[in-house]
């Protein structure tokens, strides 16, 4: 679908005006070209996107769906060419003309987004297929146009201007509403294709994000679903920038989240784990303070779950442990449970599998309030595709089975 950007313009043009004829003239192109351009991009997607009746040309259902996905790309990059060219005094009328072409060429984006991903030229080159002169020669005459750097030469590598983050950002955002017009144009012909990222924090990925794909999968079977695992503060900068599409696991403040709407699916405890066969679970109770000189296995201490720990102690007029190691990995956290008699603080979902195999227990202790909300997390504004719609949905669906079980 990322050929399809150039053409975007020319189409948007001949929605409006409903006449090859009339957008020459708006456009300032041949009416040959401006077909041509229409029957590329009708190519492209695979199907006529207009009805060409005696009184003009008149969007059909396909059509209409490009049109929507076409109008956010453009509402992108009219806020982004507005926002480059509003902190500059002397904007000449061209400069605006060239940043536009820049934000419709999907190679020339391609390019600045591979390098300020890779920091370096020869990298971003290789994922072109260009070599090192030719990307070096395409991201000097993109600067050049513009009449600004886009990215600082330094010794650690190429780092990105503030301008180039403008445009790289924009640049994202506008990749995902082409990924996801894949998807609403193949639900439309009847099967449903595309691929869905998703962005799993811990709790997420030992059942309801895999059962989700799972049942997604079962359902349509030509979709394709990425999961993308990191810490929250990651998988938010790209959820904002278009690269995921929605987060599943413990959702933050809507305060501390500008820019993102979070859903609560249920509510989630925290529990005290050890190995199946440690000497503490042979007792009946446990009171928290008798932990304390235990050795933990705690989340890093700006995660939420790491934060309820901690509350929970305070609230029983406790300090909290200084843990052994601070980790969020599963399969690390696992691998310490069951080779030592290291305790964690985490919801036994995350180790459901492991109990249910007499690996793991959750010890009887008694603990404060522990609860903490688990759920989803998307951009604001953002217009899923339908594949990611149906995991969503499936996403609601296991939460919903979840929250009335225990491990």
């Amino acid at each position: 679908m990322e050929q399809c950007l150039g053409q975007l313009p020319t189409f948007l043009s001949v929605a409006q005006t409903g006449s090859i004829a009339k957008s020459s003239e708006k456009i300032f192109k041949a009416s040959s070209a401006v077909a041509r351009s229409i029957r590329e991009l009708e190519t492209a997607i695979g199907y006529a996107l207009f009805d060409r009746v005696p009184r003009g040309m008149m969007l059909n259902p396909f059509g209409l769906a490009v049109l929507r996905r076409a109008e956010r790309i453009q509402s992108v990059i009219a806020q982004t060419a507005d926002e480059m060219l509003r902190a500059r005094a002397d904007v000449r009328p061209s400069e605006k003309s060239v940043l536009l072409n820049l934000l419709y060429s999907g190679r020339k984006l391609h390019l600045l987004i591979h390098i300020a991903q890779m920091r370096h030229l020869s990298g971003a080159a290789e994922r072109m297929g260009l070599t090192q002169a030719g990307a070096s020669m395409a991201l000097s005459r993109i600067e050049g146009a513009l009449a600004v750097p886009l990215f600082h030469r330094m010794m650690q590598g190429m780092v990105a201007t503030d301008a180039a983050d403008k445009v790289i950002n924009a640049g994202k955002r506008i990749f995902a509403e082409l990924r996801h017009l894949h998807s609403d144009i193949s639900a439309m012909s009847g099967e449903l294709s595309g691929l869905v990222v998703v962005g799993a924090l811990p709790l997420g990925r030992t059942f309801v994000v895999p059962a989700a794909i799972a049942a997604t999968l079962k359902a349509h079977g030509k979709l394709h679903i990425r999961t993308i695992e990191g810490p929250y503060e990651t998988l938010a900068a790209a959820l904002r920038t278009g690269e995921i599409d929605m987060i599943f696991g413990a959702v933050r403040d809507e305060a501390a989240t500008p820019g993102l709407v979070v859903e609560p699916l249920f509510h989630d405890r925290i529990g005290i784990l050890a190995r199946a066969g440690h000497p503490l679970a042979r007792r009946s109770a446990i009171a928290l303070q008798d932990l304390l000189h235990e050795q933990w296995i705690l989340p890093r201490p700006d995660a939420p779950g790491r934060k309820v720990v901690d509350d929970s102690f305070h609230e029983l007029a406790l300090e909290p442990p200084v843990p052994s190691v601070e980790c969020g990995d599963l399969a690390i956290v696992r691998q310490l449970l069951c080779g030592s008699d290291l305790l964690t603080a985490m919801s036994p979902h995350q180790m459901r599998v492991e109990i249910q195999a007499g690996l793991i227990q959750e010890l009887p202790v008694v603990m404060g309030k522990t609860v903490r909300r688990i759920g989803l997390t998307m951009r604001d504004g953002a217009m899923l595709s339908p594949a990611g719609q149906v995991l969503l949905d499936n996403i609601r669906h296991q939460s919903a089975q979840l929250a009335g079980t225990t491990p």
